[in-house]
């Protein structure tokens, strides 16, 4: 009889103190953390997207180069427009037509400067690539990295000043691999494409993330 007052007393008083316990929890949960740029000499500047990838990636995805190109050129573009920085992106489309007209110029950042009078250009070098495992090529998962370095061409356009950046890996779906569908696979694709995309530009602007 006495453990079961005991326990009656105990819920009573959760009852009443409820509001205070939840709190914190609730508190933390809503916490978010401000993330610096890692590069933020971008504002009101012309930059230029420059990606390299190695022969065998595109003979599987010819489109490879261009494609990162775009999505990391649109995600920069439109989230440096929202923070009103004044940043202008040559396009993807042109910068591939330049590239495939000067073959050299995939590896020349300041080829590509000169030509679309870019003060920045973003170089990455693409050191994975891949949507299936040889060894398993029932699944699917994404995986990007590539090295990231930033030329300014402001001060000497024939010496530019190099900075090099942290790499980028994006993978998914990240931990377990999905069984290969056809429907999935462009889906998984553009997903780490996407990802990808956006962990390259939160390089150059600040950021919150949850806690």
């Amino acid at each position: 009889m006495h453990k079961w007052l005991a326990f009656v007393l105990l819920l009573a008083s959760l009852a009443t103190t409820g509001c205070n316990l939840l709190t914190p929890i609730i508190f933390v949960g809503e916490q978010k953390k401000q993330v610096s740029s890692e590069f933020d000499k971008l504002a009101d500047d012309n930059i230029a997207v420059l990606v390299w990838t190695d022969p065998a990636t595109l003979f599987d995805y010819p489109h490879a180069r261009f494609e990162l190109a775009a999505y990391i050129g649109e995600k920069l573009s439109g989230e440096l427009s929202q923070r009103g920085l004044g940043t202008r992106v040559a396009d993807s489309r042109d910068v591939e037509d330049f590239i495939q007209k000067n073959i050299s110029a995939q590896i020349d950042p300041q080829a590509v400067a000169r030509k679309f009078d870019s003060d920045f250009v973003i170089y990455l070098e693409v050191t994975e690539f891949q949507f299936r495992d040889p060894h398993q090529p029932q699944f699917l998962q994404g995986k990007i990295g590539a090295s990231v370095r930033v030329y300014d061409f402001r001060a000497d356009p024939g010496r530019p000043v190099t900075f090099e950046l942290t790499p980028v890996n994006a993978v998914h779906p990240e931990g377990t691999p999905a069984l290969f569908r056809s429907t999935n696979a462009p889906f998984i694709r553009e997903t780490t494409y996407r990802k990808f995309a956006e962990y390259v530009a939160r390089k150059f602007y600040e950021y919150t993330i949850d806690l």
